[in-house]
């Protein structure tokens, strides 16, 4: 059986508490999620039925993660739980349920399979660039024009096919 990894829109839409399958996350999105249903204790029962396990990815997998965001220009928009998710997805080589773009793009970049919940998810791998409005140059991992000072935009660099079906298209 593939190990589903989720992350917290996962647990907002409701997916764990509807499933009788065993599910995985991080430390650091439980700490997000733990306030839901905490009056019936629903977190605390998903993890006593055994169909929640916390655990945290290792470091060799944080690492590849950042590389991969980093390469693709996703970096800036992934919260410290999006890269432990993904590195956990990589590490156990399951399945990311998600519909975080940025979340999923940088999985699909690393070859895994990803599961949108209420979208269609990605269509299309995207590499992103920064760029001055103001300079006309681009960046690859500021926020702000070196030259002007100018907050910088970020536009698609170039467009890949998307390799891996989303859950919405036979496998």
């Amino acid at each position: 059986m593939v190990s589903r990894i989720l992350d917290a829109s996962a647990f907002y839409a409701g997916i764990p508490f509807a499933s009788q399958e065993k599910n995985y996350s991080t430390s650091v999105i439980f700490d997000e999620i733990k306030h839901i249903k905490k009056n019936h204790n629903a977190i605390k029962m998903l993890m006593e039925t055994k169909r929640l396990e916390i655990c945290d990815p290792e470091q060799e997998f944080i690492k590849k993660v950042l590389s991969k965001a980093k390469e693709t220009g996703d970096f800036q928009d992934l919260s410290k739980g999006d890269i432990s998710v993904i590195a956990l997805c990589l590490q156990l080589g399951g399945e990311l349920v998600t519909d975080d773009f940025a979340v999923s793009n940088t999985a699909k970049h690393l070859s895994l399979k990803v599961i949108p919940i209420m979208t269609k998810g990605i269509s299309q791998l995207k590499d992103w660039v920064y760029f001055c409005s103001g300079c006309e140059k681009t960046f690859s991992e500021i926020t702000f024009c070196p030259i002007c000072g100018s907050k910088l935009s970020r536009k698609s660099a170039k467009k890949k096919s998307s390799s891996s079906p989303s859950a919405n298209e036979p496998s």
